[in-house]
C-alpha cells in the first residue's frame, strides 16, 4: 500500500516556502513598523520592554500552533493580535499615564505661536465720526450700537479728534478688538465678549527726573525765571509758594535771587512737562525764605519751612492780579468828594472783569450794594478777621449770603460801581472790626505740620535741605567769580 504524506505537511511546507519567499519578509517589515508607531505615539516612553513581552508571547503562540499543525491559523491570529494591541490605548507598565501624555501634547500645543493680529489702522480725518469709520471698514451699525452701550469708557468715542489713531481687529466683518489712543499716556482697549464688548484702560507711567535752577533778579521775577530756563507755570508756582511773605509786585528788588529743585516728567526719553517744585529758596531784600514740599500719609501735599511751619498764611496778601496800586491806606485826597479823608483800604487798579479772589476761608455776611462802595462782598473769617471787596462789576453767580468760600476762590470781578473814577478793587482788612493796612498787617499763619507727621517730615526733607545748601553755595561761588 502506498502511503502519501498528509496534505497538512504539504500545507506547512508550502506555507513555509511562501513565508520564505514573500510573506515572511513582509511580516518582518511590518513588526518594526508597528514598534515605530508605538514609539512615536508614546513620545519616547519606555515601550520597548512591554513590546518585547508582547512579541515573546506571540512567538510562543506561533510555535504551539505549528506543533499542532495550525500554522496557517496561528500566523493569522498573531497578525491580528499585533494589530489589536498596537491600536488599543493601553496604559503600559512603567510607562506614562494618560494624564502625562495629555500634558505633553498640551505643552506642545501651547508652544505653538499664535498668529499675529492683522490690525487695520485708521487715523481720524476731519469730519470723521466713529460710524463713518465703521462703515469704511465694513462693520455693521449693530456692532457699533452694542459697543457704544458698553459703558462710560466708550462715551469718549463720541468725541474723537482728527489725528487720533484707532486700531481695529476685524475678522469676517466682526469687530474683535478696538484700540484707541486717548493721549500719549492713556489707551482704551475694547474686546469682544460674547455678543457684547468689554473695556479696560492702560496708563503708561512717566519717568520722573529732578532738575534744579537758580536765578538773579534784575527787573522782574518772570524775566529772571526765563533766563534760568523755567516755564511760566514754574515761575507762577514759585511766586505762589512765597506769595504770603513776598509781594512780587511791590517788594522785589534788583539783586534778589532764588534757587529751586523741581521735577521733570519724561516719556520715552522726551520731556513732556514740568512736575512739582520739591524745594525752593528765595532771598528778598537780604532776607531768605525756604520752602520744602511734603506729602503726609493722608496724601495731602503742602509747603513748609525747614522747621515744619506752614508757608501758607490764613490770608492772601493780594486778592487780585493788579497793574498798579492807585491809592494806599491812610489819609488821602478823595477824587470824588474833593477833600482829604481817611482811606481804610488799598485800591488795586486792574482791567474791568479781572477776577477777585477770597483772601481766606470764611463765610459771606454781605453781598449786594453798599452805598459808595457799590457792589460789595464782606467775608467773615472766624470771630476775629473780616475782609471787604468793593466797586465790583459783578459777583460769582453761585454765591449767596451765608455761603462759605475757600481761600483763592473767585467771588467777583473788577468794576467801577459806587463812587469810583476807574476800574479797580477797593480792599479792606479788619481785625476785631478795626481797619488795618492790608499791605503791612501781619497775617496769621496756617497750622504747622501735625505732630504725628513731624518725625517723618524731618526725615524726608533732610535730603532736600542738603541739596539746597549745596546749590546755594555753588550759586554764590559762581556769582562771586563773575563779579
Amino acid at each position: 500500500m502506498i502511503h502519501t504524506k498528509p496534505p497538512k505537511t504539504v500545507m506547512q511546507r508550502d506555507f513555509k516556502s511562501l513565508l520564505d519567499n514573500a510573506a515572511y519578509p513582509a511580516l518582518k517589515r511590518k513588526r518594526p513598523r508597528q514598534r515605530a508607531r508605538w514609539a512615536g505615539l508614546a513620545a519616547g516612553l519606555t515601550l520597548f520592554a512591554a513590546a518585547g513581552l508582547l512579541f515573546t508571547d506571540t512567538d510562543a503562540d506561533a510555535d504551539a500552533n505549528r506543533s499542532t499543525g495550525n500554522a496557517d491559523s496561528a500566523l493569522l491570529e498573531n497578525d491580528l493580535s499585533i494589530e489589536t494591541r498596537i491600536t488599543l490605548p493601553l496604559t503600559l507598565p512603567g510607562g506614562a499615564s494618560d494624564e502625562a501624555i495629555e500634558a505633553t501634547f498640551a505643552a506642545e500645543s501651547a508652544a505653538v505661536t499664535k498668529p499675529a493680529i492683522d490690525w487695520q489702522v485708521e487715523t481720524v480725518r476731519s469730519g470723521d465720526s466713529l460710524a463713518r469709520i465703521f462703515s469704511r471698514l465694513g462693520i455693521s451699525p449693530q456692532q457699533l450700537d452694542r459697543l457704544m452701550r458698553t459703558g462710560e469708557d466708550t462715551a469718549m468715542l463720541k468725541r474723537i479728534m482728527p489725528g487720533q489713531t484707532l486700531k481695529f481687529d476685524v475678522q469676517d466683518g466682526e469687530l474683535q478688538q478696538l484700540v484707541v489712543e486717548i493721549d500719549r499716556l492713556n489707551t482704551l482697549h475694547i474686546q469682544r465678549e460674547g455678543e457684547g464688548f468689554g473695556t479696560h484702560t492702560t496708563t503708561r507711567e512717566l519717568e520722573t527726573r529732578v532738575a534744579n535752577a537758580s536765578g538773579k533778579i534784575s527787573s522782574s521775577l518772570f524775566l529772571a525765571g526765563m533766563d534760568a530756563g523755567l516755564s511760566d507755570n514754574l515761575v507762577m508756582e514759585l511766586a505762589g509758594i512765597f506769595g504770603w511773605d513776598v509781594d512780587f509786585a511791590l517788594d522785589i528788588r534788583e539783586g534778589d535771587h532764588f534757587t529751586l529743585l523741581y521735577e521733570e516728567k519724561y516719556l520715552d526719553g522726551e520731556k513732556l512737562r514740568d512736575g512739582d517744585i520739591l524745594a525752593a529758596e528765595f532771598t528778598n531784600r537780604g532776607k531768605t525764605y525756604r520752602a520744602l514740599r511734603y506729602t503726609n500719609a493722608g496724601g495731602r501735599s503742602d509747603y513748609y519751612t525747614p522747621d515744619g511751619k506752614s508757608m501758607r498764611k490764613a490770608f492772601i496778601r493780594t486778592p487780585v492780579d493788579f497793574t498798579r496800586i492807585s491809592s494806599r491806606f491812610g489819609k488821602r485826597y478823595h477824587p470824588t468828594l474833593k477833600k482829604r479823608k481817611n482811606h481804610h483800604g488799598v485800591d488795586y487798579a486792574a482791567p474791568r472783569g479781572t477776577p477777585i479772589k477770597a483772601a481766606g476761608d470764611g463765610k459771606i455776611v454781605h453781598i449786594g450794594r453798599k452805598g459808595g462802595y457799590g457792589k460789595t462782598i464782606i467775608i467773615q473769617h472766624g470771630g476775629k478777621y473780616s475782609t471787604l471787596y468793593a466797586h465790583m462789576s459783578n459777583y460769582n453767580r453761585k454765591l449767596r449770603r451765608g455761603a462759605r468760600v475757600k481761600q483763592g476762590q473767585t467771588i467777583g470781578y473788577v468794576g467801577t460801581t459806587g463812587r469810583s473814577t476807574g476800574p479797580h478793587l477797593h480792599y479792606e482788612f479788619r481785625v476785631n472790626g478795626v481797619h488795618r493796612n492790608p499791605l503791612t498787617v501781619k497775617l496769621p499763619t496756617a497750622a504747622p505740620i501735625q505732630a504725628k507727621y513731624r518725625a517723618d517730615f524731618l526725615t524726608k526733607t533732610r535730603v532736600l535741605v542738603s541739596q539746597l545748601d549745596m546749590l546755594t553755595a555753588t550759586t554764590v561761588a559762581a556769582n562771586e567769580h563773575t563779579e
